[in-house]
C-alpha cells in the first residue's frame, strides 16, 4: 500500500496485512494527544525492553536525517523495517515530518522484490540489502543499519556498477539517539568516516571512546564503549568496542579493523581473538569460517597489514561461529570455543 503524507486520510485508507494493521496502530497512537510513543528494544544485549520516546525528539531526529539526504516533500520512500523498533518508526515519522509518499512492504528477507519503480529513500538491515541487490538501482538514498557493512557485502553493491545517482550509506547510533546521528557514504564515493547531522557533537574520553551531545534527540551526553578516531568536530571513524581490544606484546590491536583487511580478500566470515600467552600476554589469533583451506591460509599470508605484529600468529577454521540471536557473532562465545 501506498500512504501520501501530503494528503492523508488514515479513514479512506485500507490497512489489510498483519505489517499494514501495525502500521495504522503507530499512526493513530503518533496523531493522538499523547506526547510520548511506545518503542520496543530489539534484544540483542539482553530481555526485549518497552520505553517512551518524545515525539518532539523523534521528529527532531526525523529532520536531521531528512536534511542530511536533501529529502523533499513529496518524494517517495519505502518502508520495510519492523514498527515495533525504533528503526521502523523512524521511517514513519521521516514520512510525516518531509510530507514523503511512503510505500509499505512487509519487513522480510527480500523486502523490494516486488519493487518496480524508482524510490527516493530507503532504510534497510544489511541482510535484506544481501537479498535485494538487483533492486538497487531503483533506490536513490538507500542507508544501511542494525549491524555493520561487511566488506564482502560492499563489494558485491560494488559489483552492481551503480549510477552515481545511487547513494548508500552505513549508519551510526543507537536506541538512545533514536535511530542514528551520522552517516558514511558506501556509494558511489566509499568514505572511511562518518558524518554527523547537525547539532551533534563529538568527544573522546580518557579511553579513546566516544562521546556524543545531541540535545535535541537526548538531553544526556551519552558515552560509548566504542574507540574512534576523530578528524575533527564532524567527523570520526569507528575503530572497535573497547571490550575486544587485544594487548600483544604491549601493542593494542583493533580486531574490528583487521578484519576489515582480511573480508576484502576472502568471503568466509573471520574474526581476531587474543589467546592467552606466557610471552605475549595475548597471542593474535584469526579463526576462520568454514572448511580448512590452504588457498584461504596463503591469501592471508599475502594481505599487507600495516603492522607485523598485525599478522596472526595462527590461522584456525571452524565449522560454525556461534551467533546471538540476531545473527551477529558471538566473540565471547567463540572465545570460550576456541580456547
Amino acid at each position: 500500500m501506498l500512504i501520501d503524507f501530503n494528503n492523508l486520510n488514515i479513514n479512506k485508507l485500507s490497512f489489510d496485512t498483519e505489517f499494514e494493521k501495525k502500521v495504522k496502530i503507530f499512526l493513530e497512537e503518533w496523531f493522538s494527544e499523547t506526547t510520548k510513543v511506545h518503542v520496543q528494544t530489539s534484544g540483542s544485549t539482553g530481555v526485549p525492553k518497552i520505553f517512551e520516546i518524545e515525539k518532539k525528539k523523534m521528529i527532531n531526529s526525523a529532520v536531521m536525517t531528512c536534511n542530511f539526504l536533501g529529502l523533499k516533500e513529496g518524494d517517495s520512500a519505502l518502508l520495510c523495517l519492523p514498527v515495533e523498533y525504533i528503526s521502523g518508526k523512524m521511517m514513519i515519522v521521516r514520512a510525516i515530518e518531509r510530507k514523503l509518499k511512503l510505500r509499505i512492504a512487509d519487513p522480510s528477507l527480500k523486502p523490494v522484490e516486488d519493487l518496480e519503480e524508482e524510490t527516493d529513500f530507503c532504510a534497510m538491515t544489511p541482510l535484506q540489502v544481501e537479498n535485494s541487490l538487483e533492486k538497487l538501482h531503483l533506490i536513490k538514498n538507500l542507508i544501511i543499519g542494525g549491524a555493520a557493512v561487511s566488506e564482502s557485502l560492499k563489494n558485491k553493491m560494488l559489483q552492481m556498477k551503480l549510477s552515481n545517482s545511487n547513494r548508500i550509506f552505513e549508519t551510526y547510533g543507537m536506541s538512545e539517539t533514536l535511530s542514528h546521528i551520522g552517516l558514511k557514504q558506501l556509494m558511489p564515493e566509499q568514505e572511511d568516516y562518518f558524518t554527523v547531522f547537525e547539532n551533534v557533537s563529538i568527544s573522546l574520553d580518557d579511553r579513546g571512546c566516544l562521546k556524543i551531545s545531541a540535545p535535541n534527540v537526548n538531553a544526556s551526553e551519552l558515552q560509548t564503549n566504542d574507540l574512534v578516531d576523530i578528524k575533527n568536530e564532524k567527523h570520526f571513524k569507528f575503530l572497535g568496542r573497547i571490550d575486544n581490544v587485544i594487548n600483544s606484546g604491549g601493542a593494542k590491536i583493533f580486531p574490528e579493523t583487521l578484519e576489515a583487511l582480511v573480508k576484502k580478500e576472502i568471503p568466509n566470515e573471520a574474526l581476531f581473538i587474543g589467546l592467552p600467552d606466557e610471552s605475549l600476554g595475548q597471542k593474535l589469533i584469526l579463526v576462520i569460517e568454514g572448511n580448512e583451506s590452504q588457498e584461504i591460509v596463503k591469501k592471508i599470508s599475502e594481505i599487507p597489514f600495516k603492522k607485523n605484529f598485525h599478522r596472526p600468529k595462527e590461522v584456525i577454521f571452524i565449522s560454525e561461529m556461534p551467533r546471538t540471536p540476531n545473527g551477529k557473532v558471538n566473540r565471547t562465545e567463540l572465545y570460550k570455543k576456541i580456547i
